[in-house]
Parts: structure tokens; C-alpha cells; sequence
């Protein structure tokens, strides 16, 4: 097993909990990658001896950003749509629809194409590990292989047959659908199940309904909730344990005190609200109640059209009440944790050597320079990509 070491580096941040810091933070340091997984991390005068040698330069390393929250799987367009909220006109998730029309008539090669790119845009600028979504076929045959594209860049992958009722049906026959011969079809392709409750997509029951039938075949449970309004979603998600529940934009002091109690991470998507121009979840009230949180880009074609997560940490820190080591720590460790990870999100032995080396003395450059390529590199299981 071929061994590397990483030396020079201004500044390292490992997320080691024992570390002197909330990032484990380590000046003028040296990292140690055998085949995929970190073997060592310290300063640099103690690094041991390894095959190869690569000199970081003085740049900050900082783990591979974890994105927990994607819909890649798409076609078309909707920039006009954007023009038109920037115009004044309020978003709402009927535009989904567009997109579903777009994306049943793509073929599968243009489908896989299209990811393709955008995850080669996300590694360009650190993210290393990502999460994504079905939702743009609502038909048993485009959901099912929406997955089996997405497959083919992670194993993170999330049913999402409920994101809206299509033309031509009623709520009631969809939702039977979606925990029947749609689920059936899609499972094998998933990890994850998910559902959009709020208001013009599903209510609390219908995602019950939706959220119950895939944990019992065999996926693991997250929603997108309160993020148009109140609602119910957030309180369901505790209820149901689940991993994770995204948005969380409109919170009720029961909802962050459900969150605290539960455990489940709280996936804050400020690229949504910069796009949408709504209030910014405030990651602080989550943060001083014990919430665990999470970043992630909700990369996708109507709300919310960034791939970088480099922009989101600038965003939460500017805009939500974040430090620049919560914002980064929300989104390798936390995302990590949203999606039940823990071989990601830290750079300390036994973890797989995902690693972002920015052109910056220091990760707070991420939300310093907001805007700017600032990574350098990046490394996925302990190869340069």
C-alpha cells in the first residue's frame, strides 16, 4: 500500500474532537494518506516517513466538504423563472413541474451527462462527498431511473417520488403510488427516502405516509420542511427519528426544542434563500439550543442554482449568525452527519483521505473571499482528482 505524505501545510483542520479547537485545528502540519484512509495527522517536524512526498505550499487543508442535500438529476432550463423572482414575483413550488416535463422527455445518456458535470463542478470546489435526489420524473419508470443515474456517481442516493402531485392526478392516488409500485421500482436504487412537506406539495400525513412505507423497505428517512412557511414538517421528522430534516427556515421554539431533543441534524440550505430572497434559517438560535446543523448546497434547477458550497459557508456566516469554524464544521461533519456518515467529514486516522487544499493561509479565507476558486486541489480516497 503506497503511503503519502502532505507536508508544508499552513494549516490543517482535522475536526478532531479532542483537538485544541471546535475544528482540531493544526499549524504548520504534515498528513500522512495510506491507499485511501488518513494514517496520521501532526506537525510537520514528527511526520513520519512515507513513499511519496507533496508540498502543500503553505496552503490551509480542510476535510472534504460533505453536500447532503442535491437534485442533480434533471433537464431544462429555468432561468427565466429566476429573472422573474428577482423581478418581484414570489417563489412557490409549482416550478418543479417545468422541470418534471424537461426531465421526462431528456433520454438517459443526456440525464447522466448533465450530473456528470455538475459533480465535476462540486469536486473543483471541495466537495468530495454528495447527496442526490430523484424527484423531477414523478412517474414509476423516470423516478426509477433518475436513481439508477445517480447511482453511478454516489451512494447517497434519495427517493423522492413525493416532491409534488403531477398533473393528472389527485394527492390520494399519487401518495398510493409513491408507497406502492413506485417505491417497489425504486428501493433498489436508494438509500434514502425523503418528502416534501409544505404547503402546495404534501401534508403531514401524506409524508407519514410516504416517510413509513420506505423506512420499512429497508431506506433510511429524511424531509424537507418549514421552509416556505410553519408547518409540521420539522415536528414530524423528530417524531419519526429521522436523520435529517432540510430547510428548517420557519421554526417555532417547539420545533428547535424537538430538534435539540432528538437528535435529528437540522440541514440549513442558504443558497435557497440568496435565490429566493426569503428570511435566512437562523443558524444561531439552532446552534445555542445544542441543535446539530448541517450546510448543503440544495443544488438544483429552480430555487437554488449553486453548486459551491465555498458560496454557502460565505452565505451563513454573513448571513445566519455563523462563525467561519461552524460554518466549516457544518459542512464536513455535519453533513457527514446528516447523511449517517462517519468514515467522511474529518481528516484523522481511519477516515477516507478526502481533502481540499486552498490557495489561503487559513479556511476562514472560505467566507473572507467569498467568490473566489480558493481551492487548489482535491483529493477523494486519498488521490488528487
Amino acid at each position: 500500500m503506497t503511503s503519502t505524505v502532505i507536508t508544508n501545510i499552513g494549516e490543517l483542520v482535522t475536526n478532531d474532537p479532542a483537538g485544541p479547537d471546535l475544528l482540531g485545528t493544526v499549524e504548520g502540519a504534515a498528513l500522512v494518506v495510506e491507499g485511501s484512509r488518513v494514517a496520521w495527522t501532526g506537525p510537520a517536524a514528527a511526520a513520519p516517513a512515507a513513499d511519496e512526498q507533496v508540498d502543500a505550499g503553505g496552503r490551509a487543508v480542510v476535510p472534504g466538504f460533505v453536500d447532503s442535500h442535491s437534485h442533480l438529476v434533471f433537464a431544462g432550463d429555468r432561468s427565466a423563472e429566476f429573472a422573474a423572482r428577482m423581478a418581484g414575483e414570489s417563489y412557490a413550488a409549482g416550478g418543479i413541474r417545468t422541470t418534471v416535463a424537461a426531465t421526462r422527455a431528456a433520454s438517459d445518456e443526456l440525464l447522466t451527462s448533465h450530473v456528470a458535470g455538475l459533480v465535476a463542478e462540486m469536486r473543483r470546489q471541495g466537495t468530495t462527498t454528495v447527496e442526490i435526489k430523484s424527484g423531477y420524473g414523478l412517474t414509476v419508470h423516470d423516478e426509477a431511473r433518475s436513481l439508477a443515474v445517480a447511482a453511478q456517481f454516489t451512494e447517497e442516493t434519495t427517493y423522492l417520488g413525493a416532491h409534488v402531485v403531477p398533473d393528472g392526478t389527485t394527492p390520494e392516488e399519487y401518495v398510493a403510488l409513491v408507497t406502492g409500485p413506485m417505491l417497489d421500482a425504486c428501493a433498489p436504487h436508494a438509500r434514502w427516502v425523503d418528502a416534501f412537506c409544505e404547503t402546495g406539495a404534501f401534508d403531514a400525513d401524506q409524508s407519514r405516509a410516504v416517510l413509513t412505507a420506505g423506512m420499512a423497505a429497508g431506506l433510511r428517512g429524511r424531509l424537507h420542511a418549514n421552509q416556505l412557511g410553519p408547518g409540521p414538517g420539522v415536528a414530524l421528522a423528530c417524531e419519526l427519528g429521522l436523520t435529517a430534516v432540510d430547510h428548517c427556515t420557519f421554526l417555532t421554539d417547539t420545533d428547535v426544542a424537538a430538534l435539540a431533543d432528538s437528535g435529528t441534524v437540522a440541514t440549513l440550505l442558504p443558497g435557497v434563500e440568496f435565490s429566493t430572497r426569503q428570511p435566512y434559517p437562523d443558524a444561531r438560535r439552532l446552534l445555542d439550543a445544542g441543535v446539530r446543523v448541517a450546510l448543503a448546497s440544495d443544488c438544483n434547477p429552480g430555487s437554488c442554482f449553486t453548486s459551491s458550497i465555498p458560496f454557502c459557508v460565505a452565505l451563513a456566516v454573513r448571513e445566519m449568525g455563523m462563525t467561519p469554524a461552524e460554518a466549516l464544521h457544518a459542512v464536513t461533519v455535519g453533513g457527514a452527519a446528516a447523511l449517517g456518515r462517519e468514515d467522511v467529514g474529518a481528516l484523522t486516522p481511519g477516515k477516507r483521505a478526502d481533502l481540499a487544499l486552498l490557495d489561503a493561509p487559513s479556511y476562514v479565507h472560505l467566507a473572507y473571499r467569498p467568490g473566489v476558486p480558493l481551492v487548489a486541489a482535491t483529493w477523494l480516497a486519498g488521490r488528487p482528482i
